[in-house]
């Protein structure tokens, strides 16, 4: 198979979907890559790397579409991209359609199939492929939220951790999950007071044997939820629901209701967001403030720091994009259930249910689903 890996264009994202070691593994199997010049130097990867791997370098995000069957990226296209994918071709990356109408409409008009990181489950209910970038997600949500809670940042001027004589900061996560979970443990190390909501009484449980002393975990509904954003010096937003959009668990009176200079750092914004107040920001303009409080919103997190990012994800798809560029992805999809659970739009049909169900009857004339 022709596998493509273009550079990434989203603002500053630095990842690259495949690594030098990748492309050895795929070159060794047979199959021919081909990388764009530059796709790697934001991961410290040259291109001596990946030509030394057996890859074959291009110039242009179009000499890669246009010659890839397989075509591995980090993040959605962008609209720049759109006119060079075509039919037939496989995108396999993060995609996040539930919240992005224009991006759905326009991989639908593609006729492409479009595989999405974010949804690929094992039987166990794990997501393989989303777990590294969460705990990447995780830890520099306390890094950025401890940052802008600076007060030559627009925080209220507090040190997450305190010193002796003074308390340290309070910190509420909305969400146990692998992002949380990690939320949490970077929160806990410098010694914040770390307030850990989920449903899930299960999974509280298995955290208040894991997680440190400075760490509760609390039952989530409306009124704790309300309350531990009031109480919180520093908001994460943790939540997450495959291939749907994220759940509004703060409203805007809520955020009215929190100290001035309180940060919020919404990582569920990928999905749409979990906070009624969140917009997607980018790496350069990461806050605004609304309500007093300021707000991180950025939808490419790890991606700040590439070199980390890249190599934990390679690590985790390497063996699907193997399996994929080995029988193609409509036969991998049938072998390996996790595959089929990737698949979200297929030659111009959203074929994930969740997806289907977060377009169902709104204003999207060009959605055909199933489901």
């Amino acid at each position: 198979m022709l596998i493509g890996v273009p550079k990434e264009t989203k603002n500053h994202e630095y990842r690259v979907g495949l690594t030098p070691a990748g492309a050895e593994e795929l070159t060794a199997a047979g199959h021919q890559v081909w990388v764009q010049k530059g796709a790697g130097l934001g991961s410290g990867i040259p291109d001596a790397e990946y030509v030394q791997a057996g890859a074959q370098m291009v110039g242009t995000p179009a000499e890669v579409y246009r010659r890839a069957e397989l075509v591995v990226k980090v993040k959605e296209p962008l609209e720049a991209e759109y006119p060079l994918i075509r039919r037939g071709q496989t995108l396999f990356c993060y995609f996040h359609f539930a919240p992005a109408k224009e991006l759905t409409r326009a991989m639908m008009k593609t006729g492409a199939t479009c595989a999405a990181f974010e949804t690929l489950r094992l039987p166990n209910g794990e997501h393989p492929l989303l777990t590294p970038m969460s705990e990447v997600a995780g830890k520099m949500a306390i890094q950025e939220g401890a940052k802008y809670l600076e007060r030559s940042m627009g925080g209220k001027g507090i040190l997450l951790g305190g010193v002796p004589g003074v308390r340290p900061a309070r910190v509420a996560i909305l969400g146990g999950g692998v992002v949380g979970t990690n939320a949490a443990k970077a929160a806990a190390g410098l010694g914040a007071r770390v307030t850990v909501l989920d449903k899930n009484a299960a999974r509280l449980r298995y955290l208040d044997d894991i997680l440190p002393e400075n760490v509760d975990t609390v039952s989530a509904n409306r009124r704790s939820v309300r309350e531990a954003c009031q109480e919180a010096d520093l908001l994460v937003g943790a939540v997450y629901s495959e291939g749907a959009k994220a759940s509004r668990l703060v409203t805007e009176e809520t955020v009215k209701s929190m100290r001035p200079g309180s940060v919020i750092v919404d990582v569920s914004i990928d999905q749409g967001g979990c906070v009624a107040t969140s917009r997607p920001t980018s790496h350069s303009d990461p806050v605004f403030t609304k309500h007093g409080v300021v707000h991180y919103c950025v939808t490419n997190i790890p991606g700040a720091v590439g070199m980390t990012s890249t190599f934990a994800l390679a690590n985790a798809t390497l063996p699907y994009v193997l399996a994929i560029a080995e029988a193609g992805i409509h036969a991998a999809a049938k072998k390996d259930p996790a595959v089929r659970h990737a698949l979200n739009i297929v030659q111009g049909r959203i074929v994930h249910p969740a997806v289907a169900a977060a377009f169902k009857g709104k204003d999207v004339p060009a959605l055909k689903h199933r489901g």
